[in-house]
């Protein structure tokens, strides 16, 4: 899309736009940011709460996520995973900018893992940082496929499947469930 395509669907003058960003990059990454942002309050919510059991805090994330999916019909998915298909490709700075997102939103899934291999859910062989990465990069994998599918099957078979092979956990989460609640 055309900066003048984005400024006349804002309704703002071209100018206008060009005052606040220097560029579409820059307000692909200020969006990324925003986007981000709520992203962040999910997983202090979450993976980062200590009044959780560990693999509950992950369970608890990947439900919010759900639930967020769920509201928009199963149609959008994630915003970063989408950049990093459409434009990491064509901006070394939106690139640049997914890479240090993806760089902060790792460490809790790694730290969640952590904390249940101390509490003895996860085997302590597992490389946490490892399988942290694991589970997002297998999850944007899912919410891929359901966007084509417009269908919650493919997370719930991450939940059913992937994350307890991933994670090498004594007990397997149903879909639409988690082991807190």
């Amino acid at each position: 899309m055309g900066l003048r395509e984005i400024t006349a669907a804002a309704g703002v003058a071209q100018g206008s736009f060009t005052n606040h960003f220097g560029s579409k990059e820059q307000f692909g990454a200020e969006v990324l940011d925003h986007y981000f942002g709520q992203i962040r309050a999910v997983i202090a919510a979450t993976l980062r709460n200590p009044e959780l059991p560990p693999l509950t805090r992950i369970d608890g994330y990947f439900d919010e996520i759900t639930d967020l999916l769920d509201a928009a019909a199963w149609r959008y998915g994630c915003l970063a995973g989408n950049m990093a298909l459409e434009a990491a490709e064509h901006s070394e700075i939106i690139r640049e900018h997914l890479r240090e997102i993806f760089a902060e939103w790792t460490p809790p899934f790694s730290q969640a893992i952590r904390d249940a291999q101390a509490a003895g859910q996860v085997a302590l062989g597992l490389d946490a940082d490892e399988a942290g990465m694991a589970l997002l990069e297998a999850w944007h994998g899912a919410m891929l496929r359901m966007k084509v599918e417009r269908s919650r099957a493919p997370l719930d078979r991450f939940r059913r499947l992937t994350m307890p092979a991933i994670l090498n956990s004594r007990a397997p989460v149903a879909p639409g469930k988690t082991r807190g609640r």
